[in-house]
């Protein structure tokens, strides 16, 4: 029953309670304590509005790898600090094999990327070289996990 409240909850968080309640085949009651419990345990972290960001004019996905030149904790630490704060960056994951990081940055143009490059990325502590790569089109994006 809760892969169903799962399911239902990440195709549409918008809905009413009782329409999700429905669509499981729970009452309202029984429903929202599972959809309660789900999001205490932690496994559902929130839920939010998905913006398209072609309609806000930032129609331009840069993926970044980047390396470090060294891999100390205190390095790693500051890196992830940092990168966590710039609004562009709207993934970041740390990484086995050749790249220590790749970053997904969402901006207006290849100029604004190059004026994050410039300003913000390469001078995160520890980087000794990105490599960045810009997306021709989106295929598949989705929030919805396979449960």
């Amino acid at each position: 029953m809760d892969r169903k409240i799962l399911r239902v909850v990440q195709s549409d968080s918008s809905i009413s309670i009782a329409d999700m309640a429905d669509r499981v085949g729970l009452s309202h009651t029984p429903f929202w304590r599972r959809l309660k419990k789900l999001e205490a345990d932690g496994v559902i972290r929130e839920r939010v509005a998905i913006l398209d960001p072609d309609k806000l004019g930032l129609s331009i996905t840069v993926f970044a790898n980047i390396k470090l030149k060294q891999h100390d904790e205190d390095t790693l630490e500051a890196f992830e600090r940092e990168v966590a704060e710039f609004p562009e960056v709207i993934e970041c994951f740390s990484m086995s094999g050749e790249t220590d990081y790749v970053v997904r940055a969402q901006v207006r143009s290849i100029d604004e990327y190059e004026r994050l490059l410039k300003r913000k990325l390469l001078h995160l502590p520890g980087v000794v070289a990105i490599n960045s790569h810009f997306a021709l089109k989106c295929i598949k994006l989705t929030t919805q996990l396979p449960v």
